[in-house]
């Protein structure tokens, strides 16, 4: 499984703190994003992701734009989406702006499709939220269509129908996106299985490597092995180990429909420093702020101390501590999950980017060899 195993990071672009305590400018903050994933690609982890959001207190509302650019700083690293909302976009062009980011990318463009868990995109781009459901189990059928690489044939209930389209541009032939081969170096490894996106394609057929981003909702692990697309799991909070019979439930699905193994990914939150007081010292402010206004948002009780404890003790969705710590803790989220990918979401609320970098750091030149030493043994 060390052999196998993808590590990367995930980033909403949350808007940073300058150091007299003033918010940056998001535009100041998409900067540093791009200076992050540099950073990433440096030392060696295999991908970065950035979440699409529409709101002031994350700056990335553009996941596609960002990532083209981070693709012309680095060379090796992957790129992607954490989540892309499809529900309030248009797959055609989802697939074609992530198509032209495989391109100029050398093969190295993912997309997480998901229905998102902030709605704010739905009334800006005028679409109606009591179809949030209808929506997305829409749009990621014509997703599934697109991948094929053949002409496109299709009809549904949110959008004008597809005739024979051929949509441009396509993935290069030869090429499967995101497959961790041919862009390894120093301690980055490949996945090397499970790289199609299960619509009876196989490596080569040229398809854009494409992961359903699900919750706790056993009707989302349908949908994604419905299609028999790869599986990303958002544990934002309580046990991973809680997870568990979701994956049952996808790998029993997928092999009732005769889909081949898919990749298994988490993303989760997490913060690396040098001890564990460290790291918990410099997470606590931010993700007590982050935690309650958007809580606040929803109607949910406020959080304190002793619940950020618990999510940062062994048992809970928080991968904060040190090297040694987190290390141990992804460990053991993957060998209870089966991951083949596990992504940090490193950026938390408004913690400074000097602290980022300094996580990012460590993550990829401590974390990652502490992972696959230990799975290895």
């Amino acid at each position: 499984m060390s052999d196998t195993l993808e590590l990367g990071l995930d980033t909403f672009g949350d808007v940073t703190l300058d150091r007299d305590g003033r918010p940056h400018t998001q535009a100041r903050v998409l900067r540093d994003v791009v200076e992050e994933a540099v950073l990433a690609d440096r030392v060696g982890l295999h991908f970065f992701g950035v979440g699409e959001h529409h709101r002031a207190d994350f700056a990335v509302s553009a996941p596609e734009v960002l990532l083209a650019a981070i693709a012309g700083r680095t060379t090796q690293i992957h790129l992607g989406s954490a989540v892309t909302v499809l529900s309030s976009d248009d797959p055609v062009r989802v697939f074609q702006r992530f198509s032209t980011l495989n391109a100029i990318s050398n093969g190295r463009a993912e997309v997480i499709l998901g229905r998102g868990s902030f709605t704010e995109s739905f009334p800006l781009f005028g679409y109606d939220l009591s179809r949030y459901e209808e929506l997305f189990e829409d749009k990621l059928e014509l997703f599934a269509e697109l991948l094929k690489p053949e002409p496109v044939t299709w009809t549904g209930r949110t959008r004008t129908p597809l005739r024979g389209q051929i949509i441009y541009p396509p993935i290069e032939p030869g090429e499967v996106s995101g497959n961790g081969t041919g862009h390894e170096t120093g301690n980055r490894t490949g996945n090397g299985a499970g790289n199609g996106t299960g619509n009876g394609a196989t490596p080569g057929a040229g398809m854009l490597r494409t992961w359903v981003g699900v919750g706790g909702s056993p009707d989302s692990i349908v949908r994604a092995a419905r299609y028999g697309l790869p599986l990303m799991l958002a544990i934002i909070s309580g046990s991973p180990q809680r997870f568990a019979p979701l994956v049952e439930l996808y790998h029993r699905l997928m092999e009732q429909a005769g889909h081949p193994a898919q990749p298994i990914g988490a993303h989760s939150p997490g913060h690396v420093a040098a001890t564990d007081e460290q790291a918990k010292e410099e997470l606590w402010p931010h993700y007590f702020a982050l935690m309650n206004r958007i809580g606040r948002e929803r109607g949910w009780s406020p959080i304190g101390r002793a619940h950020f404890e618990r999510e940062a003790g062994p048992d809970g969705a928080l991968f904060v501590g040190s090297p040694e710590t987190v290390a141990a803790k992804i460990v053991s989220a993957v060998r209870h999950l089966g991951l083949s990918r596990f992504d940090m979401k490193y950026s938390n609320g408004t913690l400074a980017h000097d602290k980022l970098m300094s996580s990012i750091e460590l993550y990829g030149t401590q974390v990652v060899p502490r992972v696959r030493e230990r799975l290895q043994s």
